[in-house]
């Protein structure tokens, strides 16, 4: 770890976490890599088990809002996530395709969460991809808005609202 860096792991807090392609490049730039990484996303979250609070993604990096796993580390987590997504998608080239290191942000508090929420959700619409967060298809922003499920499962309060309402019905 460099220098300096410091991060709190078992706080049960939420991480708001960032990692980039190697060198910044777009190498996530297509719908098709998009979709390769929100698969891979939700494998991973399913077999280290941790929640998704929040995510985007941009052409040449990722913000993640998620918890700690309850299998291993976050940063494991993280290098499984990386290997498996540059498996699919890099080209053949001797290039690597993410950056070795990611930043890791603690979440101390709701406003604090709804704050990198919006971060995240503007991302897109400050960079001038798209005019509204809505528009742009590789976040969990249509999720906040409207409960649409997608690849990846948000923990949210749609979630927990269909959770209830679903062992009402069983019960």
């Amino acid at each position: 770890m460099p220098k300096g860096l410091v991060r709190y792991h078992q706080s049960g807090q939420f991480h708001f976490l960032t990692f980039s392609c190697y060198r910044r490049l777009p190498l996530l730039d297509s719908s098709a890599s998009y979709s390769v990484f929100e698969y891979e996303l939700e494998r991973v979250r399913q077999r280290y088990g941790f929640v998704v609070a929040g995510y985007v993604l941009m052409p040449e990096h990722v913000h993640l809002l998620t918890n700690e796993p309850r299998i291993s580390t976050l940063s494991v987590v993280l290098q499984v996530l990386k290997q498996q997504t540059s498996k699919k998608l890099k080209q053949p080239s001797p290039r690597q395709f993410w950056q070795t290191r990611y930043y890791d942000f603690n979440v101390y508090t709701a406003d604090k969460t709804v704050e990198k929420l919006k971060y995240m959700h503007r991302n897109p619409v400050r960079r001038g991809l798209v005019e509204k967060p809505e528009d742009w298809p590789w976040s969990s922003f249509r999720h906040y808005a409207t409960g649409q499920e997608g690849t990846v499962e948000i923990e949210s309060g749609w979630t927990s609202y269909k959770r209830e309402q679903k062992a009402k019905a069983t019960s």
